[in-house]
């Protein structure tokens, strides 16, 4: 098999090529560059794909005997996950720009551009396993559940889960793939993981929407509409925050307010007690299934809204209008433009972008 290993520089996607050379595929090496400033560096474990990331993974490729090759997907990653990110926050919602990478990036662009060349698979780092199912290839949680990535590749179809390789989903942890690392004399072994969103390696992502977004003052309301507080620019919220709100009106029972909404047309942020973060109910949808789609239009599932969350059982309903999940338990502090992947067990059946949700506090309750 003719395979594209996708080389990011760090330990996971150094020790995936290498395996698949040591099972006898046809393997070229290549690192997405993409950022165009020349003179990204990287800072500990903030941030990836920059100058020293190229470096490693040439590195890698170069002691696996493979060719190795630097791809130029900066503009497409500014429009499709940028600027993404920039709008979905204008519009008030939370998005996942490693998800939206994925999508986008990782298994479409680079897959599209393997395909035209021969390659049959594009191999990368990610923890996650692929099951040939009774209805086609199914993908399904990593073995080890703290490095478990399967929730930032639900966006992928089964065209492309069809031309997917990921070598280390049955690895039972990190530990073992650093110390295979080490073993192979991958220079990558002890490298930190990266963290945080790549494209703001400062970690500072208020100040960065500041500089995209532009800041203006507006209030901060209770749910009743009443002005308890102001604010710099609505854009520096999300949903579940509780620090920095700077509130000039204390509730009326004394405890603290979280953030329940951003509303960026009024440019207007609501507050209220923590129990208001509880949903019920969750729908959307921008909606794609991991695989064969679900043959009824209601099953029972688990939903999982981030990455390291705990998976809440549910119950599915899906029409033409999109995926309506009613958990058995209030999902908390969810907001809109988040991802909701569902599960059956293992495996990833698909996910949808919320865009409703439903208090599981009415107001004024």
């Amino acid at each position: 098999m003719r395979v594209l290993a996708a080389m990011s520089g760090g330990v996971d996607s150094a020790v995936a090529a290498a395996r698949a050379v040591e099972a006898g595929h046809d393997v070229v090496g290549v690192h997405l560059a993409l950022s165009r400033a020349g003179g990204t560096l990287r800072t500990g474990s903030r941030g990836c794909c920059t100058i020293e990331d190229a470096m490693d993974a040439r590195r890698a490729a170069d002691l696996l005997g493979i060719p190795f090759y630097v791809w130029d997907f900066s503009e497409r990653f500014r429009e499709d996950v940028i600027d993404d990110f920039v709008a979905e926050y204008r519009a008030g919602r939370t998005p996942n720009p490693c998800l939206r990478c994925n999508e986008k990036i990782k298994f479409a662009a680079l897959l599209e551009r393997a395909i035209e060349l021969g390659f049959d698979a594009v191999c990368t780092g990610h923890y996650a396993t692929l099951v040939d199912g009774a209805d086609g290839l199914e993908l399904h949680r990593a073995s080890d559940a703290a490095k478990d990535q399967s929730y930032v590749l639900g966006v992928l179809n089964a065209e492309q889960l069809a031309h997917t390789y990921f070598p280390l989903g049955s690895t039972p942890s990190k530990a073992l793939v650093r110390a295979e690392a080490a073993e192979r004399g991958l220079s990558v072994a002890q490298k930190p993981d990266s963290h945080d969103i790549c494209f703001i390696p400062d970690g500072d992502t208020r100040g960065w929407l500041a500089e995209k977004v532009g800041a203006e003052q507006g209030e901060i309301l209770d749910r009743d509409g009443a002005v308890v507080g102001t604010h710099d620019g609505a854009h520096a919220f999300t949903v579940g925050q509780r620090r920095g709100l700077r509130l000039g009106v204390p509730a009326p029972d004394g405890k603290p307010r979280f953030v329940l909404e951003v509303r960026p047309v009024s440019n207007t942020v609501v507050v209220g007690p923590k129990e208001a973060l509880a949903i019920a109910e969750i729908a959307g949808s921008r909606r794609s299934w991991a695989g064969a789609a679900p043959t009824q239009q209601e099953f029972a599932c688990e939903v999982q809204i981030r990455a390291h969350a705990d998976p809440v059982p549910a119950r599915a309903h899906v029409s033409v209008e999109g995926v309506r999940v009613v958990p058995d338990r209030p999902l908390d502090g969810v907001a809109p433009g988040q991802s909701a992947v569902l599960y059956v067990g293992t495996r990833v059946l698909g996910q949808f972008t919320i865009d409703r949700t439903v208090s599981a506090v009415p107001v004024g309750a």
